[in-house]
């Protein structure tokens, strides 16, 4: 078996972790049951291309209970949990290619790994994978059945190559899915953003203004979460509509220019590029701290910041303190990164229970109804997303009324009024 993985004596570490997630994945853990039963993949191979964790480490298992063969290469240079990536080759017999800190030539590298896998259905994570194999492999496009997509980055590359006739086979954009963005994107970038920016810098975040980037749901969540922490939260949009629900939410809203001159800590959650750009960083106070949340390292204008500073040194773990030539530093983390997995775990297990359960199923569908799918981007079947929604309540020991006869009845008549 090939892989290329930091160190297999991490393995057992893993294994502890990878099982520690499992008690906060019970979704998951259905599915796979009926996996091991009805073996939707037999015969099928997967390439997946997502952060290595241990979230991500028991949708691998679920998968090959499926009678999958499956291949994982990170979607992300940093966000790679070494002992996951060794569990998973030594206890799982699941090959992986990621080591956290892996530059982009040994990115791309590991990349090619998984595509050489010959891969029936694909899983990606910010569409790195699928641009690849359509840009570089497209000798193997010809054995795709379908892929899922996990971000909305993702989704957007995905639905421009849909709108210009390039993509290839059906994709299924799991981002779309109710149980993913409300409560993955919500509360699980919300809570891991903040353990990120906690772990990597340890600020007091109460009494600091806290400039959020984009009031998406990953913006909404994680402005929630700041406000929790006592901050005072600023949030910077272009989209009106958005915009206004940021100011009845009651948070502040200006342009980022006139945030960049008091904001304390800043974080992008937007998906575009250059969000702080060096116009913003002429501005900024002394030590202020950047920061983001979103899936690329474009969203902060870094290659400005490295042309403004005169000096540049690691003043802990992930943080990066860049002098300018006025004597101010600004303090970059992560590399600009993904901010909750550079520096912390990423999100809860208890989210990505639903986000990979919408993954499980989406693959499941495609191998059914693929041969019926146009080339293009599909939103996860409403049927799916309910009965995520239905098997996480159940797990959680909540219950719910039902409608009574009457009840439907009225809801599908026209005739009763006032």
């Amino acid at each position: 078996m090939k892989y290329d993985v930091k160190d297999l004596k991490l393995a057992e570490g893993g294994r502890r972790r990878i099982e520690w997630a499992a008690r906060e994945m019970p979704v998951l853990g259905l599915i796979r049951e009926r996996f091991a039963k009805e073996q939707p993949f037999k015969g099928l191979r997967i390439s997946a291309c997502l952060h290595v964790t241990t979230e991500t480490a028991n949708l691998m298992h679920t998968l090959q209970a499926g009678g999958a063969d499956v291949v994982l290469t990170a979607s992300n240079p940093l966000s790679t949990q070494d002992d996951v990536a060794a569990c998973l080759v030594t206890h799982y017999e699941i090959p992986v290619f990621a080591i956290k800190g892996e530059d982009n030539v040994v990115y791309y590298k590991h990349i090619h790994a998984a595509l050489d896998h010959k891969p029936h259905l694909t899983m990606d994570d910010g569409a790195d994978l699928v641009s690849t194999l359509h840009k570089e492999r497209r000798d193997l496009l010809e054995n795709i059945i379908g892929g899922t997509e996990e971000t909305t980055t993702g989704v957007i590359r995905l639905r421009a190559m849909a709108a210009d006739g390039a993509l290839a086979y059906p994709i299924i954009a799991v981002n779309d899915a109710m149980t993913k963005h409300l409560f993955d994107n919500r509360y699980g970038t919300g809570q891991s953003t903040i353990d990120g920016i906690i772990r990597a810098t340890n600020v007091l975040l109460a009494g600091k203004n806290f400039v959020v980037a984009g009031y998406g749901w990953c913006g909404r969540g994680l402005a929630m979460r700041a406000r929790g922490m006592g901050a005072n939260v600023i949030v910077t949009e272009v989209d009106p509509l958005k915009a206004l629900e940021a100011v009845m939410d009651g948070y502040r809203v200006m342009p980022m220019l006139e945030a960049a001159k008091i904001g304390d800590i800043f974080c992008t959650v937007t998906g575009d590029i250059n969000v702080i750009d060096r116009h913003h960083l002429e501005v900024m106070k002394d030590g202020a701290i950047l920061a983001n949340s979103g899936h690329f390292n474009v969203e902060i204008n870094i290659p400005a910041l490295e042309e403004m500073a005169v000096s540049k040194r690691l003043v802990r773990p992930f943080v990066e303190q860049y002098e300018l030539k006025d004597g101010r530093s600004i303090f970059l983390l992560g590399e600009g990164r993904l901010i909750n997995l550079a520096a912390a775990e990423g999100h809860p297990a208890s989210v990505m229970d639903m986000s990979f359960a919408n993954q499980a199923l989406s693959l499941e569908y495609l191998v059914k109804h693929a041969d019926k799918m146009e080339r293009r981007v599909y939103s996860v079947p409403e049927e799916i997303d309910r009965e995520i929604a239905r098997l996480k309540l159940a797990a959680m020991g909540v219950e719910i009324d039902t409608l009574t006869p009457q009840q439907l009845a009225y809801l599908n008549s026209w005739e009763e009024g006032t």
